[in-house]
This record gives structure tokens, sequence and C-alpha cells, in this order.
């Protein structure tokens, strides 16, 4: 039986911390993930509109095998700037790789669009998230604040908020899976028009609700619940950005394959995923903490993990995002709050 770490948060993965930074005019933000230590790395996009910094060198067949962050961000291409913070902050914390004499922290990033969401973008010459990133690593800890904080501060899922969310499992092995997503995707996370999320199959307790799937099923379930209007003929951008960790032993070869299974949580999790206007992407981090190391057998179990754990985290973030001024969708909790399980 699978069971949530102490914290439900990927920060149960060893050797990991996350930090959040947002600015509530802007309604945009950027979350980072601290590695204690350099940290095997993989990354898998399946989206067909990706904003990424320095995915390539997480190849498995490329020189790079340890990177020390992460970094996830509102903004579109200028949120890419924040993976600039983070290493600021790193190498004044002393982090990053020595080479000829200088420190370089190495720090993937990916992107979502949220600036079109009635956020204040007029940043004048410069934007704000090479700053937002150098504050997220400065506020990084093993306990962070979901839904509308941070790279979800002003996602949209569908026709609700989007947000940030993170939940972990415990394998029976002692394996600890954790997952973090800021989820701004074309698709819906809840099942046609009902309260009920596309991944209570794999809730654990009631951490987003505990209403499980609606029975019978609505009859609109099948109809695709997107962000466009049929008469919309602007698409807009989108985009789940996630990042799967484990504290298994892994190659960057099966850091990636962690990483492909851990897609099949944004199928459970959002319909339709994966889109052509997506920019869908999964990083994964190994940190090695519990010295366990996989075989055959056991990499079933800790795929299917990735995938569950992305599932609930992906709900997570949209159930936990908080109302505020200039929204231009609800967020879960004002359009279906009186929703209790029957």
């Amino acid at each position: 039986m699978f069971r949530t770490g102490p914290k439900n948060l990927i920060t149960d993965v060893a050797g990991l911390k996350v930090g959040n930074s947002e600015d509530r005019v802007l309604k945009s933000g950027s979350t980072v993930v601290l590695c204690e230590e350099p940290t095997v790395a993989g990354v898998q996009v399946l989206g067909g509109a990706p904003g990424t910094r320095d995915t390539d060198l997480l190849e498995p067949h490329n020189l790079v095998e340890h990177i020390h962050a992460v970094v996830l961000s509102g903004g579109s291409a200028f949120g890419l700037d924040a993976a600039s913070g983070v290493q600021a902050a790193l190498r004044a914390m002393g982090v990053g790789f020595e080479l000829a004499g200088h420190r370089v922290p190495i720090v993937p990033a990916a992107i979502l669009f949220d600036l079109a969401n009635g956020g204040d973008k007029d940043w004048g010459r410069f934007p704000p998230y090479r700053d937002l990133g150098f504050a997220a690593a400065q506020a990084a800890g093993e306990v962070f604040e979901l839904g509308s904080h941070g790279a979800g501060t002003g996602a949209r899922a569908g026709n609700l908020k989007g947000g940030l969310g993170s939940a972990s499992t415990v394998l029976d092995n002692g394996i600890t899976v954790g997952a973090l997503a800021a989820t701004n995707a074309v698709g819906s996370a809840t099942v046609g028009e009902t309260a009920h999320f596309w991944a209570a199959p794999f809730e654990i307790g009631d951490e987003f609700g505990g209403l499980g799937l609606p029975s019978p099923m609505p009859e609109d379930a099948r109809k695709l619940s997107t962000k466009f209007a049929p008469q919309q003929k602007t698409p807009g951008g989108n985009t789940t950005i996630a990042v799967i960790a484990t504290d298994a032993k892994l190659t960057k070869a099966a850091a990636r394959r962690l990483a492909i299974a851990a897609h099949d949580g944004f199928a459970r999790a959002i319909w339709p995923a994966h889109t052509p206007l997506d920019g869908d992407l999964v990083f994964a981090l190994a940190t090695g903490r519990s010295e366990v190391e996989i075989d055959a057998a056991t990499s079933i179990e800790l795929c299917a993990a990735a995938a569950a754990t992305m599932a609930r985290a992906i709900a997570r973030g949209v159930y936990a995002a908080q109302d505020a001024d200039g929204d231009m969708v609800p967020c879960w909790r004002r359009r279906y709050g009186s929703a209790r399980p029957a």
C-alpha cells in the first residue's frame, strides 16, 4: 500500500528544499527546487509549446551528470530569467561546479504562460523574474505554500484557477517519491462541470476534497472543457510544468524514464493533456539518499508511484488555489466550496 510522507510534499524526498516567490500585482511568481548536493536529473517534454533553459544538458549522453536546482516560473519566456536569480543566490552560497577558478551552479528551468491573467505586466525596462528567482532561492525550506503561490500564482487550468501542487508517496520498500506541479493547462482538472477531480482514483485521504469520481459519470465527462470558447481564434498560452523526485539511486537515463512515467500523471489528472498548445514538461531528480538501487521489478512500482503522485500533485494545486482581485476565472473553492462527499 502506498502512503504519503510526513509532509505530503516533494520535500519528503531527502535532500530537497523548495522556495516560492510571487508578486500579487504582477499575478505571477517563481518556484525553485534546491538540491542539498549535486543531484542526478533528467527531463521529458511532451507538450507542443515548451519554454526551457539548460534542458539539453540533461540528455543521458551529455557531459553534465548532476545539477544544483530546478526552476519553475510564470512569465512565459521572460520567466526564464528566474534561473539567473537562482544561480546568483547559489553562487553567493558557494554552491556550483568549480571550473577554471569559477563556480557555476547548474539550474535548468521551465516556464508557463501567465501574461494574460489580469496582472500588471508593465514592469519597465527589465522583467522582475531574476529578482523573483533570487527571492525564491532564499526562501527555500522543507515546508512551502500550495495553490496561488510561486509559479502557480497566476496559473489557470481550463475554466478554473490553476496553482502549485505537491504530493509524496512512500513505497513499501521505503523509497520516497515526490511531485511538484504548476498547472496552467489548456484542459480541465475536473470532470465535466462537476467538482470531482480526474485524479480521484489516486487520492490519499481527502487531500483534494475526498469527493471520489462522480457516479454515474456525467454526460459531459467526455466533452472537452478547455480555456477556449469555440469562437475564440487566439489560442493564448498554457503549460503544466513539474518535477518528480525520488531518494532512490538512478542514472541519468533512469531519471529520464522516471520523468516519462510521471507524464502519465498529467493524463490521469488533466483532460485533455499534452496538447499542441501546452508546453508540458517534467524534470526528474534522484537524490540517492536512500541508497536503494532499482532493479527491474522495483522500477515498475517506482514508475507507477511517479504517475500517481504527479496526478495527486496536480489536483492539489487546483484544489488549493485562492481567489485574488482581478481574477479572470474562479478558483475551485469559490465555484465548488460547498461540495462534500456523498
